[in-house]
């Protein structure tokens, strides 16, 4: 059976039902994989993200891919440094009301970065240990609301079909093996062991995971057509079979696939508990003319505009 095609008009509708921000005991969470540090703002010192960021009036933004790595309109490397990534933050997020800034964990130059009107505590910051190893870091926040604490995880899985460290030698053998679904397997299950499913009545809290997952889910099979019993899944069988959280845009669309790539794929995802599902007053992946993910005409490396990711906006009610 093919899969019922998500169309654009329901996404632009979602984007505008959320565009009215966060009041009272409302909160907004805004995260989008935003592509090398959000490359394709350099040209104008960030000004339509930040433009289109302050439109959403989002509460909390959490940022995947944080750091620029090259320079302006090319592929070649010129990095910030972790000072140097957080000043900017600093002042890019001060244009859309937003005062605080914390950086994940991050082994690499793929750190995850929260934007927040409010103080967060870090609960703990995860890069893995002697035995198991996280690629990019993953992180887990506290935020008090009121009476209310609201927990917040992010990652960002490993990309490649083939394993982590595999020599380049060696990646095409790796990749026939799946190595690289595999090695995702093994980060989800340590970033869930570490967070979520250290606190056993996390069914009952207020729990949010989010990130850029590079796996696609059972549940959007009707797009891919994948064998039951393929790898590609296996992340998100975990999260289903292990911890309790929902897949809130499934939730939301149970008859479509929400492509969050411009490639069409769905693997960006927000997981919630139960008892923060609950509180979702709307939740969307919001296509607009400056989110629609578009390919760089010059084919510099595999960069689009703005990014190749979209974002996923929730509004909650506390």
């Amino acid at each position: 059976m093919k899969q019922k095609r998500f169309f654009l008009v329901a996404l632009l509708i979602a984007a505008t039902t959320l565009s009215a921000g966060a009041k009272g005991n409302n909160l907004r969470l805004l995260y989008w994989n935003i592509q090398n540090g959000m490359w394709d703002g350099q040209t104008d010192d960030y000004q339509r993200f930040t433009t289109w960021v302050a439109g959403q009036k989002p509460d909390i933004c959490v940022w995947c891919e944080a750091q620029k790595l090259y320079l302006t309109n090319t592929a070649t490397s010129e990095r910030e440094t972790e000072q140097e990534c957080l000043d900017r933050w600093k002042r890019l997020a001060a244009r859309y009301g937003h005062e605080y800034i914390y950086l994940s964990a991050h082994p690499d130059n793929y750190p995850q970065l929260i934007t927040s009107r409010f103080p967060m505590e870090a609960e703990k910051l995860i890069a893995g240990n002697a035995d198991t190893i996280v690629c990019h870091g993953a992180s887990w926040y506290k935020v008090k609301l009121g009476k209310k604490t609201v927990n917040l995880v992010t990652l960002h899985t490993w990309p490649q079909g083939y394993g982590f460290r595999v020599a380049a030698e060696d990646r095409e053998a790796s990749r026939a093996r799946n190595e690289g679904d595999l090695f995702r397997r093994i980060e989800m299950e340590y970033i869930c062991k570490e967070t979520i499913l250290s606190h056993p009545k996390a069914k009952k809290e207020l729990w949010a995971m989010m990130g850029d997952f590079n796996s696609c889910s059972r549940v959007d099979n009707s797009l891919y057509q994948y064998p039951d019993n393929s790898t590609k899944f296996l992340v998100h069988d975990y999260i289903r079979e292990q911890t309790p959280y929902v897949d809130i845009i499934k939730k939301c669309y149970p008859d479509s696939v929400v492509s969050s790539t411009g490639g069409g794929a769905r693997i960006d995802f927000m997981y919630l508990t139960p008892a923060l599902e609950k509180r979702v007053k709307t939740a969307g992946i919001p296509v607009d003319n400056y989110t629609r993910p578009v390919r760089n005409q010059q084919k510099i490396s595999n960069f689009w505009h703005p990014s190749d990711h979209r974002p996923i906006l929730v509004d909650f009610k506390l």
